[in-house]
C-alpha cells in the first residue's frame, strides 16, 4: 500500500468522520473531487490509480487538475475552489502523517483559490419595488398579513381601536 493510499483511507475514516463529524454530503463531495484527482494523476502518469504516492500529486499535477476540471469537466469557479478545499484538506492532514513529503505538501497547500465574479444588488429601482410589493396574492390570508398596509382582524393590534375605559 502507497502512502497516499493508507493517507486517502486514514483521512476519511479518522479525520472526516471520527474526528470532524463530517456531514455525508461532504465526505461524497470530497469522494469524489479525489477520485476524480486519482483518475487524472494516473491517467497523466501513466500509473494505475492504487500505485500513486504523494510525490506524484505535486503542485503541477494538482494545478492541471483544477484546470482540466474548469476547462473540459466545465466546472465553475466556485466548484473548482471546492474541489480545491478537498484537496487542502486532504494536504494538511497528510503533512502531520508524512514529514519527508513536507516540500511537496507546502507547495499544494500554497495554490490559492480563484477569485469569482459576484454580482452584487445594490438597490431596486421604483418599478422593481412595486413589482415586489404587489407579487403577493392578498387573497391569501398569509399574503394580506405580510402586505404593507393590509391587516387582519384576528390579529393583535389590527382592526379598530380599543374604546378607553
Amino acid at each position: 500500500m502507497t502512502a497516499i493510499a493508507a493517507t486517502l483511507q486514514a483521512f476519511f475514516t479518522d479525520r472526516l468522520i471520527g474526528q470532524r463529524r463530517a456531514s455525508p454530503h461532504t465526505i461524497t463531495a470530497y469522494r469524489d473531487t479525489l477520485r476524480l484527482l486519482a483518475v487524472f494523476a494516473a491517467t497523466r502518469t501513466g500509473t494505475s490509480p492504487c500505485r500513486l504516492d504523494i510525490a506524484d500529486l505535486d503542485a503541477p499535477m494538482i494545478s492541471a487538475f483544477l484546470h482540466y476540471a474548469e476547462r473540459e469537466r466545465g466546472n465553475s469557479i466556485r466548484t473548482r475552489n471546492a474541489r480545491l478545499a478537498a484537496i487542502h484538506s486532504l494536504f494538511t492532514y497528510a503533512a502531520l502523517r508524512h514529514p519527508e513529503h513536507a516540500a511537496d505538501i507546502a507547495r499544494v497547500l500554497a495554490i490559492p483559490p480563484k477569485r469569482a465574479d459576484q454580482t452584487i444588488v445594490t438597490f431596486l429601482t421604483s418599478t422593481e419595488a412595486d413589482a415586489l410589493l404587489s407579487a403577493p396574492d392578498r387573497a391569501t390570508r398569509t399574503a394580506a398579513a405580510t402586505t404593507p398596509g393590509s391587516c387582519w382582524p384576528s390579529r393583535p393590534g389590527c382592526g379598530p381601536p380599543s374604546s378607553p375605559l
